[in-house]
């Protein structure tokens, strides 16, 4: 049986959105971060990352140095490690439905990140979660897993894919 579902999609069909609905409409108990952006003046400077329980750190910026790139953005491994791989274990340790929010390429930098969605994906828990589109190792092996669904989200079946998601998690409950 399959526990883990995951949405991959472009940036902007609404992943973020399509989570943060479903655990409001489904009622679910669910522990881990999801994404939002940083915006000023109408401009993207960078990336929060926020626990369910209120949480929150920055996972990438314009404006911080560090090693790790993204595009225009410097990766913080320090809050992406702090807070979303600490909210990811907690969710394991209450036995809630882990939400991960995303499986991507900055998430990537830390191996501390790799290794709790491993576990998280082993587990008993549910995982529901966002998966980058690009192809790696990691992701790859991933999508293979005969215990997760990946969905395909665009904004022409954001309604459909929603759909869908929810009777799939209803169903696995």
């Amino acid at each position: 049986m399959k526990k883990n579902v995951l949405v991959s999609g472009p940036p902007g069909a609404g992943k973020t959105t399509l989570i943060k609905e479903v655990l409001k409409e489904l009622k679910l108990d669910g522990g881990g971060f999801y994404t939002s952006e940083i915006r000023e003046q109408n401009k993207r400077l960078g990336f929060k990352i926020i626990t369910l329980d209120g949480k929150e750190g920055i996972l990438a910026h314009r404006n911080i140095k560090t090693p790790y790139r993204v595009s225009k953005y410097s990766v913080n491994i320090k809050d992406l490690e702090e807070i979303g791989v600490k909210s990811i274990l907690n969710a394991l340790k209450e036995n809630k439905i882990v939400v991960i929010d995303e499986i991507g390429k900055a998430e990537m930098f830390s191996d501390k990140f790799r290794k709790a969605v491993e576990v998280a994906l082993n587990s008993k828990n549910k995982v529901f979660g966002t998966i980058k589109m690009t192809s790696d190792s990691f992701t790859d092996k991933i999508r293979r897993r005969k215990d997760t669904e990946v969905f395909y989200l665009t904004r022409e079946n954001w309604q459909e894919v929603k759909a869908k998601i929810k009777e799939f998690i209803f169903d696995a409950l």
